[in-house]
């Protein structure tokens, strides 16, 4: 029991250790593999219109976990009528948000996200989009900017509209 208590000790204070480290490096995400925080520059003012983001094909969303140790992704981003929106697909049939996808759930959870797109940072609140009109728009310019889908069928997106915080 001596031997597990010191064990546990080691590893409590190596992660103790670790988490400076990581926030200085900031640990991102790289593809398909989540991070924890991003790194950049801070962008304060608000942004009148998103269009400048269809150059960019990704883009990296940081979430507040329920744990207090960010939770960061690369997902797609889309201007539509100015405004920016953010798709996350559900590729298995039966699966509702916003279960089955991490960084979903905290966003459920708490809303005020941290985006980075190319080396800028903007801090803003993601919403829920539950319109079919406003959806139905956001599919037409995800299929404009994403003009060859690599997802099944079955897969659906769920779309999240990005709003000043």
């Amino acid at each position: 029991m001596k031997t597990l208590g010191k064990v546990l000790g080691v590893i409590v204070v190596c992660l103790v250790l670790l988490l400076p480290v990581l926030r200085i490096t900031g640990f991102e995400p790289h593809g398909p593999t989540p991070g924890l925080w991003l790194k950049g520059d801070l962008v304060t003012t608000p942004v009148a219109d998103w269009s400048f983001t269809d150059k960019y094909p990704n883009i990296e969303v940081q979430t507040n976990t329920w744990y207090l140790l960010p939770h960061s992704v690369t997902t797609f981003c889309i201007a539509y009528n100015g405004q920016l929106y953010l798709a996350s697909y559900y590729y298995r049939p039966g699966i509702e948000y916003p279960h089955g996808r991490t960084w979903n759930e905290y966003v459920a959870r708490d809303p005020h996200v941290r985006l980075k797109i190319g080396k800028q940072l903007y801090d803003r609140t993601l919403s829920y989009v539950t319109d079919p009109a406003e959806k139905a728009g956001f599919l037409q310019a995800l299929a404009k900017k994403y003009p060859q889908p690599k997802m099944p069928e079955s897969s659906r997106v769920i779309v999240f509209h990005v709003l000043d915080n």
